[in-house]
């Protein structure tokens, strides 16, 4: 056992070990590894160093990483960067297991999200991991419209978790929501699929739009005396304007119709009601659709198989023509009807109005099948 304990002890090529500076040169720096012998920092890991080293004196105690056992004079080759690069690394992943929050300074943007550092390593805050405050609203997802958004933090604070790491691939993701993720579940857990909140349009984007809600003692099913309007401390969340719940409508949820642009639907500012469709850890998603009439209800009571119908086309795909048969309702000309898509736009045209045959109707998926006569 002793045996296996002395191996175990032995220094090793990769090994951080402590030591105690006993010489300074003009181009090294030696320590007192104790029964390790002695080591040096010098050449590249010197220079590398160098500002470093220079705000120590003889008798400090510092971390080194081995990078050689021996060199030509006997002497074990250390390397104080490296040591300190992995012990960054290290003192990151215990934050991280903490989730303690971190305070940043933006130092620039991409399409994708922030640039920053923490502790000299760099650093990305993806668009999704920004708090609802700072998401970038962009109508229609415009790129350039979106990095333009992002430019106004670069040089303003935030506070951060990590959200992931790798020590190898030097990538440290953060995440700005993350701090607020767990007060926001909290609350959650007071909702249902099925509950109808009341809210306003916080912005658009070409994938849907986002509602925010103040979570109330009424939605909280809390019916007591007391219970009388908005109390949002009671789910342990100090709210002001700024601190709501925010969901997503996607865009497939806004009507029952084919939506191409959100906006055409609903307005920022505006105040609507929408049905919780789905809860997933701090995420809600939402439905307005869900609120109005399926039109595909009693589909069958105007139209069958056989019938012949007069649509518009609205849309090509590599499916084939979407057709408006009525206002709320769409059916699809399959593209086997044309053989290839090129025949299928030189008999058919966007906006144009063309007799059709219903090949098959379901209600329940919301499909009808097309042909052209």
């Amino acid at each position: 056992m002793l045996e296996k304990d002395n191996l175990i002890r032995l220094p090793h090529i990769g090994k951080i070990v402590e030591g105690k500076i006993i010489t300074k040169a003009r181009s090294a720096v030696f320590l007192d590894l104790g029964a390790s012998g002695t080591g040096i920092i010098y050449g590249k890991e010197f220079q590398e160093a160098k500002g470093e080293l220079k705000n120590l004196k003889i008798g400090d105690t510092i971390f080194t990483k081995i990078i050689d056992l021996e060199n030509e004079d006997g002497y074990v080759e250390l390397s104080l960067s490296q040591a300190s690069n992995e012990l960054i690394w290290e003192r990151l992943l215990q934050k991280k297991e903490k989730e303690e929050i971190i305070k940043i300074k933006i130092a620039g943007a991409n399409k994708g999200g922030l640039l920053t550092e923490v502790s000299g390593i760099s650093a990305f805050l993806p668009v999704s991991q920004l708090s609802s405050e700072h998401y970038p609203r962009v109508e229609r997802g415009e790129t350039s419209q979106i990095l333009k958004e992002l430019q106004k933090f670069i040089g303003q604070e935030m506070e951060v978790k990590i959200f992931d790491l790798d020590p190898k691939q030097e990538k440290l993701i953060l995440s700005e929501r993350a701090k607020e993720n767990e007060k926001i579940k909290k609350v959650l857990k007071n909702y249902k699929i099925g509950d109808v909140v009341e809210g306003e349009i916080a912005g658009i984007t070409d994938f849907g739009a986002f509602i925010k809600f103040l979570p109330s003692a009424q939605d909280a099913g809390d019916k007591g005396p007391e219970s009388e309007g908005t109390r949002p401390e009671q789910f342990g969340l100090e709210l002001t304007a700024e601190r709501f719940i925010e969901g997503l409508i996607h865009i497939s949820e806004l009507d029952w119709q084919l939506i191409e642009d959100p906006a055409e639907v609903v307005k920022v500012g505006e105040k609507i009601k929408a049905k919780i469709i789905s809860i997933t850890d701090d995420r809600v998603s939402l439905s307005l659709k869900a609120l109005k009439k399926d039109p595909w209800e009693d589909i069958e009571e105007k139209y069958k198989k056989g019938d012949i119908a007069e649509g518009k086309v609205t849309k090509f795909n590599p499916f084939g023509a979407f057709v408006q048969i009525t206002p709320k309702i769409q059916g699809l000309c399959h593209i086997s009807e044309f053989g290839t898509k090129s025949k299928m736009e030189e008999k058919l045209k966007i906006n144009e109005k063309y007799n059709f045959q219903i090949l098959s109707i379901d209600p329940k998926k919301h499909r009808m099948s097309l042909k052209l006569i």
